[in-house]
């Protein structure tokens, strides 16, 4: 490999931007010029195909809808006057009722001031939350819990430590549709907590859901406290920055103004028909050349900040629900995808890093560097450095023995954990995400693997209920295979021996049927 087929000099490898002071340096990618040359009227006919979705184009044929993630931070740019004011008028309620909770102008039925908050939803209408919540809270507004999936011990172990303050508690609950299982199941199980206590539990909840669902319907029906809305054209991976994401960061004290001005500035600079002055161009170039373009590198996500380490986490939904995908827009088989993991420096250099270094090289790391190490300044923890000056030496020196090894990486700097910043990194990564997407042609904006797996969860419960309607009305006892037989389930022991096992462990049907306590019954197969 010639030094002339590489990038020429340290700023032919470097992005960076004053209006958010953010980097974005390439150097230890090693991309080749040839490659980069390549591949660019691809990335340019991407731009092009951006700048249709964010004119209102239709991105999810399966539903027939627009993807408008981008008007939630400029609604100038919105296909129409009425939802401009939409989302004008859904970010100045959100403020206006985070303000009155905080300052205690909305009380709850005790006439008591909110201290906590109890998230109900899954997917991105819990992990945009989770990360932001993790990465910016203040402590000046209220506390955060989060109930996020349909884990009968974890919402036990949820609800207990809110027990003696639940009738401090503002209740969220998130669902699109107002039909999501996990969602319903968390909301049912703290509506009973509720009524444990005597506490009213329409009077301190809140739903952020569709106008006419489920949800909808029964928050109006019971006159809860309020209502803010969820909108067809926001996919739940990208919906950090509707209602979803903003009402619990504004309830936290985050100014959400600023998480989105600095995802505003972001979208400005990633529009830019420059590849060379485009970030997220840049990015997504990377990746398709790092791996080949067919994923064929995972994606190591390694901030050097505690407060990031719910990201690989967030982008894991982000960019494998996105990109995952069996079938390519023409109807080929190309399963693709990025798989995406990490934890935080510098604790990874305590545990994978051994891998990542000296083990099987299939994959490419981003680290994310943060320049501010606190709010004030900081000891020296021997005779010239901070604590600060140490997390840097490491992030370098794990980048250095990495690159020693011909391991890739693409470095991100952002300069503190504001909600500006926090707002630019996730713009950078959803139009990322969707510039990829057209290079690889795939759709990123519709998911059928996730909607074939809660059509499956939900056959699973059908056969369920039918072996238990069959031996409660059965006289005499069944083997799997005649249970199998009788519901007329070929190849389907395993799964009846597997939903006999799971209810013999949690409940036990008597001769009438009514469930008793746990019990342990014996099955053959």
């Amino acid at each position: 490999m010639s030094a002339q087929s590489k990038l020429h000099t340290y700023s032919d490898k470097i992005f960076s931007t004053e209006s958010l002071n953010f980097y974005l340096d390439l150097h230890n990618a090693t991309l080749l010029d040839s490659d980069i040359s390549l591949l660019e009227p691809a990335l340019k006919n991407a731009l092009m195909e951006m700048q249709d979705l964010e004119n209102g184009a239709i991105a999810n044929p399966d539903e027939n809808r627009q993807v408008g993630h981008y008007w939630l931070r400029n609604p100038s740019l919105a296909p129409s006057a009425e939802m401009n004011q939409q989302i004008k008028h859904t970010v100045n309620s959100i403020k206006s009722f985070a303000s009155d909770v905080i300052e205690g102008r909305i009380l709850n039925p005790q006439n008591k001031a909110f201290s906590n908050i109890l998230l109900i939803g899954i997917g991105g209408s819990a992990l945009g939350p989770q990360f932001i919540a993790e990465a910016l809270d203040p402590q000046t507004g209220l506390k955060i819990y989060f109930l996020d999936n349909t884990d009968p011990d974890g919402i036990d172990r949820v609800l207990a430590g809110l027990s003696g303050i639940l009738s401090e508690t503002l209740v969220i609950v998130i669902s699109k549709s107002g039909g999501t299982a996990e969602t319903r199941n968390g909301m049912l199980e703290t509506q009973q907590v509720f009524d444990n206590q005597g506490l009213n539990f329409s009077k301190q909840a809140i739903a952020v859901t569709g106008e006419g669902s489920q949800l909808y319907n029964l928050a109006t029906q019971n006159n809860w406290l309020s209502i803010f809305p969820m909108w067809d054209w926001i996919g739940g991976r990208t919906s950090v920055m509707s209602a979803v994401g903003l009402l619990p960061a504004a309830l936290l004290g985050i100014d959400i103004d600023a998480f989105l001005a600095g995802a505003s500035t972001m979208d400005e600079i990633t529009r830019s028909k420059d590849i060379s002055q485009n970030p997220a161009a840049l990015l997504a170039q990377a990746w398709f050349i790092l791996g080949e373009g067919t994923g064929s590198k995972d994606m190591v996500i390694l901030p050097y900040k505690d407060r990031l380490l719910l990201f690989s986490r967030y982008l894991q939904q982000l960019i494998m629900e996105s990109l995952g995908k069996r079938l390519d827009t023409q109807g080929n088989v190309v399963h693709q995808g990025i798989a995406v993991y990490g934890n935080k420096g510098s604790t990874d250099q305590h545990a994978y890093l051994q891998q990542l270094r000296d083990g099987l090289n299939n994959f490419f790391i981003t680290f994310i560097e943060v320049l501010s190490d606190r709010q004030g300044s900081s000891i020296l923890v021997d005779d010239q450095n901070s604590s600060g000056d140490y997390l840097f030496g490491f992030f370098k020196g794990t980048q250095t023995a990495l690159s020693e090894n011909d391991r890739k990486s693409i470095t991100i700097t952002i300069p503190d954990v504001s909600p500006r910043s926090i707002g630019a990194l996730i713009a950078l990564y959803e139009r990322a995400v969707g510039l990829y997407a057209t290079l690889i042609n795939i759709n990123a904006y519709h998911q059928p693997g996730v909607e074939a797996g809660k059509k499956a969860a939900g056959k699973v419960l059908e056969i369920k209920n039918s072996i238990l309607e069959l031996l409660a009305n059965s006289e005499e006892h069944l083997s799997i295979e005649q249970i199998a037989a009788e519901l007329e389930l070929p190849d389907q022991e395993v799964l009846i021996y597997h939903i006999l096992r799971h209810h013999a462990a949690n409940h036990a049907l008597n001769i009438q049927g009514s469930m008793t306590e746990p019990t342990t019954v014996k099955v053959s197969i």
